[in-house]
């Protein structure tokens, strides 16, 4: 292009191209400069000795596509606070720092690209989607502020599908309607989406599988209408969820499953609507708060070390119960081990006798029965002392019917001295003998009272000895 050819914007531009100056027009209004020009300069602009090129411009009104397609730019590029009549072109461009900062277009093509320092779209407006799939980015990604509106929810307004970023992604503010795409995406530092606001109401917001992040996802006060998916996600900093609001009703709100997670955070905020997903999970510390929780969790397979904060096990038991998938005998075993490693016995007992009692509901009526007598006799072996309550009270019951009414000797002269109390424990307790039910005969209504303490005594008996071998075998 000949410097004959320029507009006087476009020659001042060309003139301080060589130097790295910036070129302001904010202070002249709004100057256009054509995408073109850009390009010229970008790929075969003047070089002076000793001095460093870059294309640094502000306020300027860029005209056309700025199309630099596989292209390999030396300078770094600065073009801010620039409004773009068409969306710029990138793809599979070999570029060394691009900053786009506070500037407006309609979109933005940055596929297959690759940037040896850092890409900033920090504030920038977008009227259509943004393609950085493929990318690999030497330093951080910087959309902090940045305001994405798409076209229909089925097409991503965002893609960073497989892309790379040596260090952080900064989202923070981030505002989009519309699908964002981060499968397979690889995140040498942090996500940072704190206070964002993502919308794809119905629909997915954030798919994000198989993500891979180095340190953590920041997402505190997020607000996402719509699902996020994070299947397959490592994550071995924190996944922080505090003072955030999920929303997808009806569907999924968040899915977490087969995820490797350090530690996982979802507190202080209202509760979630719409499924919650954490399915063959690995967390190694779970931080819930149970008001958060929604209606409907899937819990299958989870598995996590500490669980915080401390809470009585009838608060936490109820996430176990929101499992539409049946009865899941793991959850209650990782609820139970989690009590245990902070040392609250109690809890972990009342845990597992609610494990019992939700495996009697899978039971035939036969099995159900039995465990209710189990239950009703010692809370399947986790409430010993209630055993001992029946039998005191079986004992009264006994003791005071027959010291009313002595029932007669089989042998007159050969029977001992009759005791009320010892012979109702005799007919109570099946392993001891005190000699006096073999030596007396009751009739009628005692006789029917003596079958009942036998086996009742029984009963009581088995379900003692199961409830004990159950303890045991679980210490």
């Amino acid at each position: 292009m000949e410097i004959d050819d320029l507009t006087p914007a476009e020659r001042r531009l060309w003139r301080a191209f060589a130097t790295g100056a910036e070129v302001d027009f904010r202070e002249d209004g709004e100057q256009a400069v054509r995408a073109v020009v850009l390009r010229s300069l970008l790929l075969n602009g003047p070089e002076e000795p000793g001095e460093i090129a870059a294309l640094k411009v502000r306020g300027a009104r860029i005209t056309g596509v700025l199309d630099l397609r596989y292209a390999t730019v030396d300078s770094v590029i600065h073009l801010t606070h620039c409004r773009f009549t068409d969306a710029p072109d990138l793809v599979g461009a070999h570029l060394r720092y691009l900053s786009l900062r506070d500037s407006g277009m309609p979109g933005l093509s940055v596929t297959r690209a690759r940037i040896d320092g850092s890409l900033r779209l920090t504030r920038c407006r977008f009227g259509g989607p943004v393609r950085l799939d493929g990318a690999q980015i030497s330093g951080a990604l910087f959309l902090e502020g940045a305001e994405i509106a798409g076209p229909a929810a089925a097409q991503p307004v965002l893609q960073l599908n497989q892309i790379t970023v040596e260090d952080d992604l900064c989202a923070r503010g981030l505002r989009a309607q519309g699908l964002i795409r981060l499968d397979g995406a690889t995140v040498a530092g942090s996500l940072d989406l704190e206070d964002a606001e993502l919308g794809n109401p119905g629909a997915h917001v954030l798919d994000a599988e198989a993500l891979d992040v180095g340190a953590n996802l920041l997402a505190r006060r997020l607000r996402a209408q719509g699902r996020i998916d994070l299947r397959g996600a490592r994550i071995p900093g924190r996944v922080d969820l505090l003072d955030a609001r999920l929303s997808n009703p009806g569907g999924t709100a968040l899915r977490a499953s087969s995820c490797v997670i350090g530690e996982f955070w979802l507190r202080r905020g209202p509760r979630v609507e719409g499924m919650l997903n954490l399915r063959r999970a690995e967390i190694n510390q779970l931080d819930v708060e149970p008001e958060m929780l929604p209606g409907q969790v899937r819990l299958l397979d989870l598995t996590y070390t500490f669980l915080t904060p401390h809470e009585p096990a009838g608060r936490r038991l109820p996430m176990l119960e929101r499992d539409g998938e049946g009865f899941d005998p793991h959850a209650y075993e990782q609820l139970t081990a989690a009590y245990r490693r902070i040392g609250d016995d109690q809890a972990a007992r009342l845990v597992q006798l609610a494990k019992q009692r939700r495996r009697r509901s899978t039971l035939p009526w036969y099995g159900k029965v039995w465990g209710h007598l189990q239950d009703a006799a010692v809370g399947y072996g986790f409430r010993p002392l209630r055993a001992a309550v029946w039998l005191l009270s079986l004992l009264a019951v006994g003791s005071l019917v027959y010291a009313g009414h002595h029932p007669p000797a089989l042998k007159a002269g050969e029977a001992p001295r009759f005791n009320p109390v010892f012979y109702t424990l005799d007919l109570l307790l099946p392993v001891i003998s005190f000699g006096q039910e073999g030596a007396f005969a009751p009739r009628g209504g005692y006789q029917t009272l003596s079958y009942v303490l036998i086996v009742t005594g029984w009963i009581l008996a088995t379900t003692v000895v199961a409830g004990v071998t159950r303890t045991v075998s679980r210490q």
